[in-house]
């Protein structure tokens, strides 16, 4: 384990100073929430790439995906979607379930990358460069336990369901998202 509590699979580098690793890090511990980011071998953009590298489900993956939220307003602002790697996300649905939203789009790399400060692939539940009003998909509740990206797309960390919904704060909503 390198100093930042990030444990390393064998052959990936150790990725515990990269930065967006160490905005996580202390965004978690703002929670006192101290957790063990694993570094993996292998980019894992996909849920089925971090699930196989894990040993685990995509089902169990807390999948961060960012979105261009369209307000009613007129305003187009980021929306992140903590969703199952096993579902899809029904955009339609998510804007009819959140007040003031007209539709909801997929987002560009460099749209993630200035609203998060993460690349696709890295986005992590927190630690973003600016306040992202967050989705939490209910049904990773029925899992003791699920794995978010760290802030690089090589790096991962378990939480829980609760903890999700607790260290997205007040921005946070749980609904169903497929």
């Amino acid at each position: 384990m390198s100093q930042s509590g990030a444990a390393t699979s064998p052959g990936a580098p150790d990725l515990g100073a990269h930065p967006g690793v160490q905005r996580v890090l202390a965004a978690l511990a703002v929670h006192h929430i101290t957790p063990e980011v694993i570094t993996l071998p292998d980019a894992v953009r996909t849920a089925s790439a971090a699930a196989a590298a894990l040993g685990i489900t995509p089902a169990e993956i807390a999948n961060s995906l960012v979105f261009r939220a369209h307000a009613e307003d007129g305003t187009v602002g980021p929306l992140l979607v903590l969703t199952s790697g096993a579902h899809k996300v029904d955009l339609v649905k998510v804007a009819e379930l959140l007040d003031g939203v007209e539709r909801i789009d997929r987002a560009d790399a460099d749209f993630v990358r200035a609203q998060t400060g993460f690349a696709i692939g890295g986005v992590a539940p927190v630690g973003h460069l600016h306040a992202v009003p967050t989705v939490v998909d209910v049904s990773l509740s029925r899992y003791p336990y699920v794995w978010a990206a760290a802030g690089h797309s090589h790096t991962v960390f378990r939480t829980t369901y609760e903890e999700l919904l607790r260290i997205t704060g007040p921005h946070s909503t749980a609904i169903e998202v497929c």
